[in-house]
């Protein structure tokens, strides 16, 4: 590889990262397959003594190998492109683009574009363009705007076309966000459990925050003007399940959650529900798989933003050098959460 690009070591550990801030850089050829790939292939790593990397993919082709059908080492620039395109689309767009008319701007399918833009994002173009407009109309909410205001100014047609989109997203209308939570009804309950004391919160369409050793003081300083009251039976039928998550990790489960955030948080947030249980990975690894690999700081922070502990794993997440780290509720119970999880 020329010298000029990066060092063979430096190039290695890329792809033992898989990061994809070094895409385009290099691609990494496997003398023993014949192929050559991107440094954030996902696909098995080689052994090190089979692999040669190269600056460009023409100069791997000359090598006699040939691209990976998985993930298309000679489409990079192309592929940015079409994911910038659709970025700007949907930016300037009056009303969210369909996953057709994308396609067609970029030249791709509807379906590679679909898988394209959500592997460098973590999002689906329509799952983006409805981050972007709720953040609007977040933003506009917090500077002082009406309702009708923000949603309009925001983008959206009509203020129905929101609200259907609040009920995928938001959990909470747009006035009772506006006015810190006034009129919604959030039940919860402490529950004592092997790693201490634990509360659940849920409104009626899921879990909006789960936390270790904090109380009703704690959750009001979440929901200042929410109505908060003990939970009923279909909540405790919640709570009990929520518990046997907590208790016996590793099982699928399907319990809903009531969560708010940026596009950039809940990018992070979807990746941390990747992590398989009892796995980990540093803040550098989630920057790099949500394609921010400069944004390590703000992946920190949208950590620390996640009020649903275990159900959205940010326990999971260590420091570059293996080491645990913080955690909101004490490093023991991180410890203990990852012993639960390997065991």
């Amino acid at each position: 590889m020329t010298p000029d690009i990066v060092d063979s070591e430096q190039a290695w550990a890329a792809v033992r990262a898989r990061d994809r801030s070094f895409d385009g850089k290099f691609v990494t050829g496997v003398l023993s397959t014949g192929i050559y790939c991107r440094p954030s292939c996902a696909a098995r790593h080689p052994k090190r003594e089979n692999v040669r990397f190269f600056a460009k993919p023409e100069h791997a082709e000359a090598a006699g190998l040939r691209a990976c059908l998985r993930c298309r080492p000679n489409d990079i620039a192309r592929d940015e492109a079409a994911i910038k395109a659709v970025i700007d689309a949907v930016r300037t767009a009056e009303s969210a683009p369909k996953l057709d008319e994308l396609a067609v701007l970029t030249g791709y399918s509807a379906a590679h574009l679909q898988r394209i833009f959500k592997r460098e994002t973590g999002l689906s173009p329509a799952a983006f363009a409805r981050a972007l407009r709720s953040e609007r109309v977040r933003d506009a909410l917090d500077d002082g705007a009406s309702v009708t205001e923000a949603i309009y100014d925001a983008g959206y047609g009509s203020a129905s076309r929101f609200y259907a989109d609040a009920k995928q997203r938001l959990g909470m209308n747009a006035s009772v966000w506006k006015n810190g939570g006034e009129g919604a009804t959030v039940q919860w309950a402490s529950v004592e459990t092997s790693l201490g004391s634990m509360m659940v919160a849920a409104t009626d369409k899921g879990v909006c925050c789960l936390s270790f050793n904090e109380g009703e003081e704690e959750l009001r300083a979440r929901f200042p003007k929410a109505k908060l009251q003990p939970g009923g039976e279909a909540f405790k039928r919640l709570l009990a399940t929520v518990v046997a998550q907590v208790e016996t990790p590793g099982r699928p489960h399907n319990i809903p959650l009531d969560v708010q955030g940026t596009a950039f948080q809940e990018a992070v947030w979807q990746e941390l529900r990747k992590i398989p249980d009892g796995e980990t990975r540093s803040y550098a690894e989630i920057a790099a798989a949500i394609g921010k690999p400069k944004a390590v700081r703000a992946v920190g922070s949208a950590n620390g933003a996640n009020h649903v502990a275990v159900l959205i794993p940010c326990h999971r997440v260590v420091r570059s050098d293996g080491t645990m780290g913080g955690y909101a509720y004490g490093l023991e119970i991180k410890k203990r959460l990852l012993d639960k999880e390997r065991n």
